[in-house]
Formats: C-alpha cells, structure tokens, sequence
C-alpha cells in the first residue's frame, strides 16, 4: 500500500502575519458576500486569499482573476515568502464551538483516486459539474496548490493520529495561529518519522480487516470527508498532463500527488453537520410538489417567507437526501430562473433565505458511523451531503506544496 508520500511543505517565513494569511476554504459563504468582502479588506497582499478563487465569484470576471491567482503564486515563490519542511504534519485545530480536530498534513497518490471506483482513495459524494471548470482553469497552470481537503480514516481502536497528538509536545512545533473570521485556532507540529504513520495506517488495511468491517478485501484507505471537488480537480489536471510524461518522470512528478488532512472518523470531536438547501425563484407550487412526491416516516423542515413547514422523507438519512436533492434537481429542470445554493449552518441558511426571499431547506443529518460502509457497499453518496463541522470550522488554508 502505497497511497502516501512524504512531501515537502510550504509554509509562510516568521514575517508573515499568519493570521491574515490563512482563511476559509474556497467553497463556503457562497451566498454570503459581506464575509468575503470583509476578508479582502483584512488579509493584505500576502495571504492565501490571494491564491485561490472564492466560489462566490464564479463568473465574475474569471480570466483575469485566475490570472492574479497564477501570478501570485510565483510572485510569492519567487519573492521568498516561504520556509520548506519535509514530513507531515500533525495539525491541530480549536473552533469557535470548542470542537478540536486533530489530523495529519499528508501528500497521497492520484492514482490511487477513483471517483466512481474501487480504489484505495474513494469519494464520498457526486461532484457538483458546474464547480470544477474553474478550479481546474487555476490548477492547470498553478505552481503550487493548497490543501482543504480532509481524508477520513476508520480507526475505531485511535491507533493512528491519537498517539501522535498524546506526544505532540515532544514535537517541533512549527506555527500557532489565531484564525481569522471566527475560525478559532490553528497549529502544527512536524512529524520526521512520517514511515511510522504509513506503517500504522497500512496496518488497518490488510485483507483479513477489510473484508470483516465490510464484507470485501478490496483495499479501501480512505474516504474523502471534505474537498471532493479539489481532489477530483487534481485528478482531472493530473489525467491531462501525464499522457506527454515519460515513464519515469510520471513517477515522480509532483502533480501526481495532493495534499490533504487524514482525520480519525472516531475521532470524538469530529462531527457530521447537514449541507442545507436554499431555493431560490420557486413559487408556492415548491413545497406542495414536494409534499406529493415524498414519502416515509420522518419530518424535513422547510422555511418560506417566516413560515414553517413540514414534508414527510425516508428515516434512512442517505435515501432522503438523495430523493430531495432529486426532486429539487427536477424542479429547477422544469422551473425557468429557479436555482440553488449550498448553505453550511442553520443561523446562514435563515440569515440568506430571508435577505434573498428564497426557500429554505434542512436537510438530514448523515450518520457518520454509516459512511465507509455505505460507500464500500453503494459508492458516492449524492453532491453535498454532509459536512464536518459548521461553517467556520471547515478547514483553513496554511500549507502549501509546489507541483511544477
């Protein structure tokens, strides 16, 4: 088993504010324009703002942004902004909530990446089509990339990261930030003896294990738990590009590899959070349909103009989501000037449907425990089924790592 390698890391030399240089992933407050507004105005011209593309502004004068993005990446590499480590990482993270994620700053294979296969990196979710042109346009010609993708681990004994973290002090510590925005806190250790993580993670992958947790020896490593777009955007440029490599230069290229945390899905602390639905442009016929096309034995909340309402769906959390996201995709196929967006957090969703008039949908929670199972057995549950963690808390950008 060898899906992972021990990158060299980027990080920002000492003089760089590092609270102004880490934010939010690229994929949240899509509805929210005052957050990234506000943000702009924080960060300066040396933060990681400048190195990616907001979705937010999908759209909008992309050419030209993409451009800047390109440019700054080999501004900032040529101007000396970053120091170089070779491990992985041991990243520590305290939100707003009080919740701390623990996982491991890794690189691993793309090869090993099948979004709709049976290989050792499988998907969670079906990508949202329309949100990987634009990341691809930035990935094709970038010379560094920037990690929020997070790889889930089924380590039910904690035999993986938890022992690193017990022994975090005896690490060097290499960067303690305040986030910005709300995001909490932020830091990082660097871990020398990267084979020992290998060593232990490929313990929990031998045949025997896999076929008794669910029923197929196939090797099954990880589940994407968040950043299903970046790594199927990495995999897209990686395909393109390796065709006119030699044999022996596609060993070893370093766009054959991303960048990602590998976080416990036992981890206590880490916490499955809804991806909720906002409508926009539907009439009242909405809720009605809905109401006629679903079954089953629990309640899903709609909220429209301050009212509530309430629509019958599956008590198997993973067939309700996919029969609304089903009948909101229909719906919008029939409805001219109907569309919609993907809101982290309940207190964003009300913030977004009333400024905006539209529906709001709250969709299920995902059981996490039911997740390498239910993909092992189904493969891909439906686009934007689940989150870990509320909005704020999903992962901000710090590391980065050459791949040209």
């Amino acid at each position: 088993m060898n899906v992972l390698t021990i990158p060299e890391i980027l990080l920002p030399k000492k003089n760089v504010d590092k609270t102004k240089w880490s934010v939010i992933a690229c994929d949240q407050f899509t509805s929210e324009p005052e957050y990234w507004n506000e943000l702009d105005m924080t960060c300066g011209d040396v933060s990681t703002l400048r190195l990616i593309y907001p979705e937010i502004y999908i759209g909008k004068d992309e050419t030209e942004r993409i451009k800047k993005i390109n440019a700054a990446m080999d501004d900032y590499l040529e101007n000396g902004v970053f120091d170089r480590v070779k491990g992985f990482i041991l990243s520590a993270r305290t939100t707003k909530y009080g919740r701390r994620r623990v996982g491991i700053v890794a690189a691993f294979d793309l090869e090993e990446y099948d979004p709709v296969g049976r290989l050792s990196v499988r998907a969670t979710e079906a990508v949202v089509p329309e949100r990987l042109p634009t990341r691809i346009r930035i990935r094709e010609n970038a010379s560094l990339e920037l990690p929020h993708a997070l790889l889930l681990i089924d380590d039910e004994k904690k035999s993986v990261i938890e022992p690193l973290y017990e022994r975090r002090n005896s690490l060097k510590k290499l960067y303690s930030v305040d986030l910005n925005m709300g995001g909490g806190k932020l830091e990082g250790y660097l871990v020398e003896d990267a084979d020992s993580v290998i060593n232990a993670i490929r313990a929990l992958t031998d045949s025997e294990n896999l076929k008794r947790k669910y029923g197929d020896p196939t090797p099954f490593v990880f589940a994407v738990g968040d950043g299903n777009h970046s790594i199927a955007t990495a995999k897209a440029c990686w395909d393109k590009l390796k065709p006119s490599l030699s044999e022996s230069e596609r060993k070893t290229h370093p766009a054959r590899y991303c960048l990602a945390e590998i976080n416990n899905i036992y981890d206590d602390e880490l916490v499955f959070e809804p991806i909720y639905r906002a409508v926009f442009g539907a009439g009242d016929d909405f809720i009605r349909e809905m109401r006629d096309a679903l079954f089953g034995d629990d309640k899903l909340k709609l909220r429209s103009n301050g009212r509530e309402y309430f629509v019958n769906v599956s008590s198997d959390s993973a067939k309700a989501i996919k029969d609304v996201q089903e009948f909101i995709d229909g719906y919008i196929a029939a409805h001219d000037g109907v569309s919609q967006d993907y809101i982290h957090g309940e207190d964003h969703l009300k913030n977004v449907v009333d400024q905006k008039k539209g529906i709001a949908v709250y969709m299920p929670r995902l059981k996490k425990g039911d997740l390498f199972k239910y993909v092992a057995k189904n493969g891909v549950l439906t686009r934007k089924s689940f989150s870990m963690g509320e909005a704020e808390e999903k992962r901000y950008y710090y590391e980065c790592r050459r791949i040209k």
